[in-house]
Formats: C-alpha cells, structure tokens, sequence
C-alpha cells in the first residue's frame, strides 16, 4: 500500500495487534482460536475500497462488511453457539493510516507512526511509541497511549466509560487540552495555564505553544497527563 492510504481492519471477537513493519509491506495475519466452536464458520474476508483496503472477520453467512463496519442479521454480535475469536496481526511500513474496530477485544500499538484511528467496545487500547495522531475509544476499558513525538502527533482524541485514561507526552509538547471525568480525577505532571474553573475532575487550559488539541473524557476513571522520561 502506498503512503497515505488507509488500512482497515473489523473483527467482532478477538483483539487486534500493530506494530511497525520493516520489510515495506502490509502484512496482515488472523489466527483463529476456540474451544466448542467451529472455525470453518468464520471466514476472512478483503477487498478494495479505492486505494485503501478493508479486512473484516465475519461470523455469519451472508453477512458483508466495508469501510463502515460489518452488518448482518445479527447485528455487530457474532453467534455465541460459535466461540471462535479472531486475532489479528498487522504490520504497517511508514505513511500507511489504520483504522481499527473490535467488540469483545483489546488493541495493542506498537512503534506505529501514522494516523490510527482504534475503537473497542469490551477492551483496552494501548499504544506505544505512537509517532503519529491517535484517536482510540471504548466502553469498558482503559486507554493508555505514549506518544513519542510532538512533530506528527496531530490532534489526539480519547474516550471510555469504564476505564482510566492515561497519556504520556514528550517534555516539549504543546496542545489545548479538555480532560474530565465523573467519578475520577484529573491530574498532569505539565505546569498548565487554565481557562475556567479549576476543579479535580475536569481541565481546560494549554501546555506549552498549544499547537494541537488533546481531549479526553471517561465517566469511572481517573485521566492522567504524563511527561515521558
């Protein structure tokens, strides 16, 4: 895939797992795992979406999936008479975008410098070393993601219910941030100028030039803005 194009993975059950290529190529593996469940019910499926391309799991006969996710009869559930997970593997080269959904599963991010977009419903996100902007929400799950550099890191975006939130930055980023939690606390390591009230569960203000956004809301759970060493 060429530099700029987008990558999307859709599973149901099962996590997925980034990290940064070396050989220049896409390379994507699913591995299927069960108990009582058959896997020959579950097939993978690609296709092209312009230049970009779509790789989805897909647990039901006649069920189809594209750049918006997957749809069949069941809805975004896969048949709980059939335990097969899914677990994906990517590999991505430099420039290559990411767009990532599961259900029932966590997403691992490893060293990947391209925009990634992660969502989750029952699972955590983390990401390491993320070179590029990361937007990753769930509902019953932390985040906790570590940027490695200011220059691509671009507007960065997170949210959860159930679940604490934590963000390492580098000693010389900037952004305009907005952090708030229900039942939790906000806390950062970065000397802040605050616009409004200032309150234990909810920040508004900038770090440094302020040069991107950082917005982060959980209702359980505590947000953490954390300088890397």
């Amino acid at each position: 895939m060429a530099s700029g194009r987008q990558l999307f993975i859709k599973n149901i059950n099962g996590g997925i797992e980034v990290e940064r290529s070396n050989s220049g190529r896409v390379e994507v593996s699913a591995e299927k795992r069960w108990r009582r469940g058959n896997p020959e019910m579950v097939r993978i499926e690609q296709k092209r979406s312009g230049d970009n391309i779509v790789i989805c799991a897909l647990w039901e006969e006649g069920s189809t999936c594209d750049e918006e996710g997957i749809r069949s009869r069941r809805g975004n559930r896969w048949n709980d008479r059939n335990d097969v997970s899914v677990h994906f593997t990517v590999r991505v080269p430099e420039g290559v975008r990411l767009n990532l959904s599961t259900v029932n599963g966590g997403i691992e991010i490893d060293g990947v410098t391209s925009e990634v977009v992660g969502s989750t419903v029952n699972g955590s996100l983390r990401a390491r070393g993320a070179g590029g902007p990361v937007r990753a929400s769930t509902v019953n799950g932390s985040i906790h993601v570590a940027v490695s550099s200011r220059d691509n890191a671009g507007d960065l975006e997170y949210s959860t219910v159930n679940g604490s939130i934590t963000v390492e930055v580098p000693s010389n980023f900037g952004a305009q941030f907005d952090l708030s939690t229900v039942n939790g606390r906000v806390s950062t390591d970065f000397p802040i100028t605050v616009s409004g009230a200032l309150s234990s569960r909810s920040l508004r203000g900038t770090v440094g030039d302020g040069r991107s956004r950082l917005r982060a809301s959980t209702v359980n759970g505590a947000i953490t803005l954390r300088r890397l060493n």
